[in-house]
């Protein structure tokens, strides 16, 4: 669907992307995720046409549109501040394109109903100035905008990071519906692993203008390809000098292990590492606890479900439980 074959940009001296090669499948839903300043954005308006490459190619459908101007790519593009025009109707912003486009009113009326309908905006809505909505009912009307002329593909760069967690939550999930129901190829861009593994097909972790890893949520998350993945990618334990010589694990590499594969007070399984440990701390979630445990020199950080009935307290002494196959090593 979309391609790019050895992207390198450069601002100046800086060269903000090192050969960046990604292709998104058709009706993906793609994440470009990464810390700030990684090249993620930069990736994204290469895509878009904002940013010319020094060197590679950019091609949709097999089409090369690495010089193409950004009018005619046929990109969906919703900003991180939505780039909505404040004073102009909810109409009136859904058209735009579709004014550019000089399409007949009457053409442009069904289009704009019909794409409001789609994104849950009423007659009442579209009525009202775009700066009489909720930050959640502009971030539809932005999405409303890229849709309705009908691109190949939507970017999206970081368009929740303005609304509060709660409605980030709802409409992190109305957006995977959405995509869902109109089967559009989108890339998205996020320093938000949650949201990350929670809308993605697949993810491109950025460090630094590379690429670090491409792969599924799970692939990212339980086979994590770097020491950089690993680390950015959710809470983890880094194994230190005890337990690493215990286990009789590789001392010239780095250990590591996520925190809900550590096991507590399990019984014993073939293959399972056991130790003992003393609970130093916890953290109480509802669903969850977290513990702090000093264990063999340092401290263990464990996720276990919360059952309402076994709850340690600190200064329990508890087992603890590592199987090989569950530490990731670098």
């Amino acid at each position: 669907m979309i391609k790019l074959s050895d992207i390198i940009v450069k601002f100046d001296d800086f060269e903000a992307l090192h050969n960046i090669n990604v292709h998104v499948k058709e009706g993906e839903f793609f994440t470009f995720l990464g810390p700030s300043g990684c090249g993620k954005t930069t990736t994204l308006r290469t895509i878009t046409g904002f940013i010319e490459p020094v060197s590679g190619t950019v091609s949709m459908q097999g089409r090369d549109i690495t010089h193409v101007p950004i009018e005619s790519r046929n990109i969906g593009i919703v900003f991180q501040s939505y780039a909505l025009f404040p004073t102009m109707t909810v109409r009136d912003n859904i058209a735009f394109g579709l004014k550019i486009k000089k399409l007949p009113k009457p053409e442009i009326e069904r289009k704009v109903k019909e794409i409001a309908r789609k994104v849950d905006l009423s007659d009442e809505q579209l009525a009202k100035a775009v700066s009489q909505l909720s930050g959640g009912q502009q971030q539809r009307v932005a999405i409303a905008r890229a849709l309705v002329t009908e691109p190949a593909i939507i970017c999206m760069d970081e368009p929740l990071s303005n609304l509060d967690a709660k409605l980030r939550v709802q409409l992190r999930n109305e957006l995977k519906q959405m995509q869902k129901d109109f089967g559009i190829t989108t890339i998205y861009v996020t320093h938000d692993q949650e949201e990350a593994l929670t809308l993605s097909d697949r993810i491109a972790v950025f460090n630094k203008g590379y690429i670090e890893q491409i792969g599924t949520p799970n692939e990212v998350y339980n086979h994590s390809a770097t020491e950089f993945v690993a680390n950015f990618i959710g809470d983890i334990n880094r194994l230190e000098d005890g337990i690493v010589a215990a286990m009789k694990l590789d001392a010239g590499k780095h250990h590591f292990v996520r925190l809900e594969r550590v096991r507590v007070d399990r019984p014993a399984a073939d293959g399972v590492f056991r130790t003992e440990g003393v609970i130093q701390s916890r953290e109480y979630y509802g669903l969850y606890i977290k513990y702090y445990i000093d264990c063999m020199g340092q401290t263990i950080k464990v996720i276990e479900k919360n059952d309402g009935i076994n709850i340690y307290e600190p200064g329990a002494r508890v087992a603890v439980g590592l199987h090989p196959a569950d530490i990731m090593s670098y």
